[in-house]
């Protein structure tokens, strides 16, 4: 590839349903240089889970003084353009990215390369392949866990693994890009009734949410009357 984007995304978890991402970074490659580079924090509506912030040290007060995905998707696809993607374990950042996208309307279709499929291609005497393990081994500087170190690094460990096993047709080949596939189906945004009657169970059973109602879809919005219903019972007392 002459160019390409290195992206990675911090998340609140690992279920793309259910998660949301709080950070994105990636670099534009372009001759196996960077030439650019994308950073930005994203509000996820949300308490951060404590093992998230012990993971990434990303904190509350930056995500809650972020702009929404509405802002920032936008802002990283237009950085982005319609190049190939690299990531490690890519189909994972993708997918991320492409729930995003659809939810907003967005078109988002990308072919990529997954740096983690090849290091279990070429690299499968190592005993990991995470990618914290593989700078090591390489000797690639790397702040783990946070979105624009992670997709430098990503960058730097395609290159490597390129120079030392991307000569001969066949295995070129495995360093081309291919479509991702990610079968996403769009979710609306909760309705009004479901934000008001939402509301009216948070304070009549006094709780303190861990998310922002406004910026619940509908199925996250059921989730949360369920849940409260089956804990506490209805609104009628």
């Amino acid at each position: 590839m002459k160019e390409y984007v290195s992206v990675d995304v911090e998340t609140t978890g690992l279920a793309p349903k259910q998660d949301k991402i709080i950070e994105i970074g990636a670099v534009r490659v372009r001759d196996g240089q960077i030439v650019g580079s994308f950073t930005s924090f994203v509000n996820p509506g949300r308490i951060l889970p404590a093992h998230i912030t012990e993971l990434t040290g990303i904190l509350q007060e930056q995500v809650d003084e972020a702009e929404t995905m509405e802002s920032v998707l936008p802002a990283f696809l237009e950085f982005a353009g319609d190049l190939p993607l690299v990531g490690h374990r890519i189909l994972f950042d993708y997918g991320f990215l492409k729930r995003a996208a659809v939810n907003m309307r967005l078109d988002f279709e990308r072919s990529g390369v997954d740096t983690l499929k090849l290091s279990r291609q070429f690299l499968s005497e190592l005993p990991s392949r995470r990618l914290s393990a593989l700078c090591e081994h390489f000797e690639i500087p790397i702040q783990a866990h946070r979105a624009l170190e992670d997709a430098r690094a990503t960058h730097i460990l395609y290159e490597k693994l390129l120079e030392l096993y991307g000569t001969g047709p066949d295995r070129a080949k495995a360093f081309e890009p291919v479509p991702l596939i990610c079968k996403v189906k769009r979710e609306s945004p909760a309705t009004k009734a479901q934000k008001e009657r939402l509301k009216k169970l948070i304070s009549m059973h006094q709780l303190v949410p861990e998310y922002d109602v406004e910026m619940l879809t509908k199925n996250e919005a059921s989730r949360q009357i369920d849940r409260i219903l089956a804990a506490y019972g209805s609104l009628q007392k």
